[in-house]
């Protein structure tokens, strides 16, 4: 029979997660509310 706890005790992450991890929040990607702010000031600044 699994001893979960045991098992549990030797888990370790994998550095591949790790590091997917930190590149997925790194990037800055632009969502449709971020483009749509950006259009409004553009004809914004365009009416001035």
């Amino acid at each position: 029979m699994i001893n979960f706890d045991e098992e549990i005790k030797k888990f370790k992450p994998c550095l591949e997660i790790d590091e997917a991890e930190e590149s997925i929040y790194a990037y800055d990607s632009k969502d449709i509310s971020d483009i749509l702010q950006e259009m409004i000031r553009e004809i914004k600044n365009e009416d001035n």
